[in-house]
């Protein structure tokens, strides 16, 4: 044997350094910023594995109680056996804030792996592609800077969680209808936010699968699949009679409208307007509800209402929700595709962050992570999704406000950036010329196909669009005061303009996003 193929035989595949690169940069980021999703998780670990099920949505030694469905209670339940070796304290309800070195790194740890899931269930959704592009896709995901300042920083359970929505997404594209429906009710059991895709699966699944001379049957099935799952999660908390004890856990519409860091979406520009208003009308002679709602006197959270505009209401976020999805359901009862399908389950996500009740910022992943499984496809979007995780991405910065994790974010932030740039590039690059076979192609060597001859174009002019690039450099703008253009500015005023400047900032952007996934429904 030569000693080219020895090296050739021996060199580790793509997907193993990218993971093994992320698996290491997760270890050396053990002793990073813990918000208080870490003291949330092991008061979960100690209550479901020291307290009997019936205690496990009533008990409140902590301000942390349980708020997740019960499959996740019975995952942490799960953990807190190796929880209990690593160290007995942990799984202890009444110690409060225990944050010995072996609970740090063994939550750390449960977290790495759970993304041992996503990682399989990226090479699933792509183990009919071609090797480089599931090598690529494969990069997009598991070094995804927000997973790992969510997951691997704050402190949650995402990975884990998109892992079983990619393999019930592969499922369903593949036309396994029941087993998607299933891992798709069991990853509502799991965590219930990914509720806002409910309805594109019922409308996808109800046109494919419910069909024919079967299709009532087919109906009944799916149903079915659902219920049990559903019954097997929620069914012992139904026989103990506290359903509506775990339902009440599970929806707490008293927090508010919105988070107490505004997530980029509409209503961040709402509070936005209230605040201006309320500041400006007094001074015009007007009078407003509350004097509350002004740039120093931090943002709107918990139960807070409107000092100007009008308050909304659980209802209507709901209802405005499910008007604005409705673009994706008419698009796939219209023409029922796989492609289809991930793309309103994308737009259906990003409709839930932009109008929902309550949003989290770190909501935004559940658009992300989709749009990342498309960006290998077609330029446009692989555009999409550089525009879109940029803006989503630097949403989350402010969840890291301690100095010694700004140089981390930003590196996060930027080497994502600039490697998926160059990487879809690329690969949009080498694939440009196969869009259209030798006996399609003009003199000049681009399709005869018009839709394929834009995508040449857009590849050979970059992946984003001139206002999106003037966008993005405004975020760098957006940095540079809120690092330290708001401190020479205002001194000690105004505390909470940065992050005002920041939600708002990437809110307008957002929606111009949003606008873009929303065309992108009727492209064939």
């Amino acid at each position: 044997m030569s000693k080219a193929s020895f090296s050739s035989d021996v060199t580790p595949p793509s997907w193993l350094i990218i993971s093994a690169f992320a698996t290491a940069l997760k270890f050396l980021l053990i002793p990073a910023y813990r918000s208080t999703d870490f003291e949330v998780h092991r008061n979960w670990l100690a209550l479901t594995g020291s307290l009997p099920i019936s205690q496990w949505y009533t008990e409140r030694t902590s301000q942390w109680t349980l708020d997740y469905p019960p499959f996740f209670a019975w995952f942490e339940w799960l953990l807190s056996f190796p929880a209990r070796l690593a160290d007995p304290a942990m799984v202890n309800v009444s110690n409060l804030e225990y944050a010995s070195h072996a609970t740090i790194v063994f939550q750390r740890c449960s977290v790495m792996c759970g993304d041992i899931l996503l990682l399989v269930a990226v090479r699933f959704f792509a183990r009919d592609m071609p090797a480089a592009k599931r090598d690529l896709l494969t990069g997009l995901v598991m070094l995804n800077p927000g997973l790992f300042i969510v997951d691997n920083i704050h402190f949650q359970y995402n990975g884990m969680l998109f892992a079983l929505f990619i393999f019930s997404v592969t499922l369903v594209c593949e036309g396994y209808h029941v087993g998607g429906a299933a891992a798709f009710s069991a990853l509502l059991c799991f965590k219930h936010l990914f509720a806002y895709a409910a309805p594109v699966y019922f409308v996808y699944l109800l046109r494919v699968h419910c069909r024919g001379s079967r299709a009532v049957s087919r109906f009944f099935s799916l149903g079915l699949t659902g219920i049990a799952v559903l019954a097997l999660a929620f069914g012992p908390f139904i026989a103990m009679g506290q359903l509506s004890i775990v339902l009440e856990r599970l929806f707490p519409f008293g927090r508010g409208l919105t988070h107490a860091y505004w997530a980029p979406n509409v209503w961040a520009l709402y509070n936005g307007a209230d605040k201006v208003l309320a500041m400006v009308l007094p001074k015009l002679g007007f009078a407003v509800r509350s004097s509350q709602a002004s740039l120093t006197g931090g943002l709107v959270g918990g139960g807070g209402g409107m000092s100007v505009l009008v308050d909304i209401t659980p209802k209507f976020t709901a209802v405005l929700t499910l008007l604005t999805q409705v673009p994706c359901y008419v698009a796939m009862w219209r023409r029922p595709t796989p492609d289809l399908f991930l793309r309103s389950l994308l737009y259906a996500n990003l409709c839930g962050f932009m109008a929902g009740w309550h949003v989290h910022e770190k909501a935004c992943l559940g658009f992300i992570l989709p749009l990342a499984l498309m960006s290998v496809e077609r330029p446009a979007d692989a555009g999409r999704y550089l525009f879109i995780s940029a803006v989503g991405h630097y949403s989350l910065l402010p969840l890291l406000f301690e100095t010694r994790e700004y140089p981390i974010k930003i590196l996060l932030l930027l080497l994502h950036q600039y490697g998926a740039t160059v990487a879809l590039l690329c690969w949009n690059s080498l694939t440009a010329g196969s869009r259209g076979d030798s006996a399609n192609v003009s003199a000049v060597g681009l399709s005869k196909n018009p839709s394929d001859e834009q995508e040449v174009l857009k590849t050979s002019r970059g992946l984003l669009a001139f206002p999106e690039k003037v966008a993005l450099c405004g975020l760098v703008g957006v940095e540079i005061y809120c690092l330290v253009g708001h401190h020479l500015i205002f001194q000690e005023k105004f505390p909470f303009l940065p992050l005002l400047l920041t939600s708002v900032y990437c809110a307008v952007n957002m929606i111009a996003a949003w606008s873009s996934c929303f065309w992108a429904l009727s492209k064939p």
